[in-house]
């Protein structure tokens, strides 16, 4: 891959937060629930398609976020990877628990609530998952 860039809807619906070990790490910027997003250095679309060792250590990142949101106190981990709308291969990891904006629906089409996060809570997360 000569050159990796961010789909333009993912960095106009995130903020940037760093790197884990084999993704770059996305917080969706509706702040009503936890949603992160991890984005593998790939062209290809689909996560089963990657080498073994590769799709291993993505996994490995998703589990690092939800082991982070565990901790928060998210006892529900929701994980996904679509890729409908936007081709470029990205992992959802979203914290859930009972009395979330949209429980227990899916986030998708039913997170009505908005909410933008303050930069001290973006700050917090990123120490929580990075370490930083």
């Amino acid at each position: 891959m000569p050159s990796f860039a961010l789909h333009p809807q993912l960095r106009a619906d995130c903020h940037r937060l760093g790197r884990l070990p084999a993704t770059h790490l996305l917080l969706h910027r509706n702040g009503a629930v936890p949603w992160f997003i991890l984005v593998p250095e790939t062209d290809l679309a689909n996560l089963l398609d990657l080498p073994t060792a590769h799709r291993d250590a993505v996994l490995a990142d998703c589990t690092r976020v939800s082991d982070a949101l565990r901790t928060l106190g998210y006892p529900r981990i929701n994980v996904a990877w679509i890729g409908n709308l936007v081709p470029q291969l990205h992992i959802h990891v979203i914290g859930r628990c009972p009395g979330d904006a949209c429980w227990p629906r899916p986030v998708w089409g039913h997170l009505d609530e908005r909410r933008d996060w303050a930069e001290s809570e973006i700050a917090a997360l990123r120490v929580a998952i990075l370490g930083e």
